[in-house]
């Protein structure tokens, strides 16, 4: 058995956390002490580690809950309902990213920064030895295998959504021709 001293250690969790998750029935002790302390099973712990994990990937106390006492909603559809809205949430961020380096326009000011804009990722690949055939295959192949993780890649670059159309199009239409050659 474990004690909630001992758990605090091994999270990192303040008493005050683990009592709340006790009151809400997120992590209820197995038993109690003859002085009426909480105590916790190895099998309280592995919940806790569970509680951990899905914390990290930024889920809600309530659809832990859920996921941990498998109540109504499937596992699998609650996390690709996570990551779905993760996704949203990071392409909002990536806009903003984008009007920030579009207000701060000074290219010193931007060296230091974490972003790639369109000219910026073409001169890198070009100064690879890619050339537009390259380019365009390169395009084609990321389509084929990642299409959503394409769209992502090229909204992060700043692209417009018009052009980012034509670029998914034209690369679905080569791979569907290379496909029948």
């Amino acid at each position: 058995m474990h004690t909630i001293g001992q758990l605090m250690k091994r999270f990192g969790l303040s008493r005050s956390t683990l009592i709340y998750y006790d009151d809400i029935g997120l992590l209820t002790p197995s038993a109690r002490s003859n002085a009426n302390y909480r105590m916790y099973t190895d099998k309280d712990l592995q919940r806790m580690e569970q509680i951990i994990l899905y914390k990290e990937a930024g889920l809600p106390l309530e659809e832990v809950a859920a996921l941990l006492d498998e109540k109504s909603t499937a596992p699998t559809e609650l996390l690709e309902q996570h990551l779905s809205n993760l996704n949203s949430q990071i392409s909002q961020l990536r806009q903003q990213q984008q009007k920030v380096v579009q207000l701060l326009g000074k290219e010193s000011q931007l060296r230091h920064s974490r972003t790639m804009d369109k000219a910026k990722w073409v001169s890198i690949l070009a100064a690879t030895g890619m050339s537009e055939q390259d380019m365009q295959q390169w395009h084609v192949e990321f389509e084929r295998c990642l299409p959503e993780a394409h769209q992502d890649f090229l909204e992060s670059l700043g692209i417009e959504s018009g052009e980012i159309r034509t670029i998914r199009r034209c690369s679905q239409e080569d791979w569907v021709k290379r496909k029948h050659h």
